[in-house]
């Protein structure tokens, strides 16, 4: 029987610690979805995805590596491939975003 390990950071913990690095490093836009619990490491790994209000998420763009048993985090994609998804998923649903912009202003 393999023994359980038990983390000191829940996953809505260590989502916070993602969004926190996210809104220090990168535009609004970025954000923590929902993380996976890596046994062997005992990480947390979080994706990060780029969403756009009236849209909702389009898409992962990187990822973070927060500690299981604090809320540091130990590796991020860098910025700027982060940064380069982002601006290639934008391009891709340019149309969309930019028409529910519209609709939601003259709603």
């Amino acid at each position: 029987m393999v023994p359980q390990v038990i983390t000191k950071i829940t996953a809505l913990e260590a989502v916070a610690a993602a969004n926190l690095f996210l809104r220090d490093h990168l535009p609004d836009r970025y954000c923590a979805g929902d993380p996976t619990y890596a046994q062997a490491s005992r990480t947390w790994l979080v994706p990060v995805l780029i969403s756009y209000l009236h849209i909702g998420p389009l898409g992962q763009v990187g990822e973070i590596i927060v500690n299981g048993n604090s809320e540091a985090i130990i590796s991020h994609t860098p910025l700027d491939e982060m940064r380069s998804q982002g601006r290639a998923l934008y391009e891709q649903h340019r149309e969309a975003i930019e028409a529910a912009f519209l609709q939601a202003r003259n709603a």
